[in-house]
């Protein structure tokens, strides 16, 4: 019979805990990676904005209007800046345990989808605003925390028309319309190149 020391099976056991976390880690990376290459192919990714400046962009826009750009605070990695009844509004975007979800009051938190990219989350609100039933839409997606929300802490949020940072490309505008037809690029009767320049860009938004 062999009998290992309490000391020998607590290292093994901080060896397993050090090897998980750091799979965690890699595997974070790895998710946040990916996203930031799908953001950097939008055109309405504006990086380091502040508040201010998202601001100052949004202030004559339509409700609906929006952007992305990297949060201000510490906790979070990015932020949805967005024209809503209340004005221009501030939506904190969550990262947890390789999921990205809108911030949200306490009690709906359980209720909102998680995405595994940002312009996933956002493509899905998009097109729920743009759903032919609105109050579907602003029901559903409604409840995210915001700097200058509503008195009960919420605000109604659309999201219909993005921001670009600059005129996006002839060649972008018609990769988003084709998956805005269909899933089945591989289907088209297109040249390989073409190809992998569609599914490089899945979303339709």
């Amino acid at each position: 019979m062999t009998c290992q020391s309490s000391e020998s099976t607590e290292t093994l056991e901080s060896d397993r805990r050090a090897d998980a976390n750091a799979t965690a880690v890699e595997s974070d990376e790895s998710t946040i990676a990916v996203a930031m290459k799908d953001l950097k192919n939008t055109g309405w990714y504006w990086g380091s904005l502040t508040a201010n400046e998202a601001k100052e962009i949004l202030q004559d826009a339509s409700e609906g209007t929006f952007l992305v750009r990297d949060s201000s605070q510490r906790d979070y990695l990015f932020t949805i800046s967005a024209m809503t009844s209340a004005g221009p509004t501030n939506l904190r975007i969550e990262y947890k345990h390789g999921k990205f979800k809108l911030d949200s009051v306490v009690l709906v938190k359980p209720k909102l989808k998680q995405f595994s990219s940002v312009v996933h989350l956002v493509e899905h609100y998009v097109q729920l605003s743009r759903a032919s039933d609105k109050a579907a839409a602003v029901a559903a997606s409604a409840a995210a925390v915001a700097s200058n929300s509503q008195p009960n802490g919420t605000v109604q949020l659309l999201l219909t028309k993005p921001v670009y940072t600059a005129t996006p490309a002839l060649q972008h505008l018609c990769r988003i319309a084709i998956n805005r037809r269909t899933r089945r690029v591989q289907e088209l009767p297109l040249p390989n190149r073409l190809k992998d320049y569609l599914t490089d860009y899945t979303y339709n938004v």
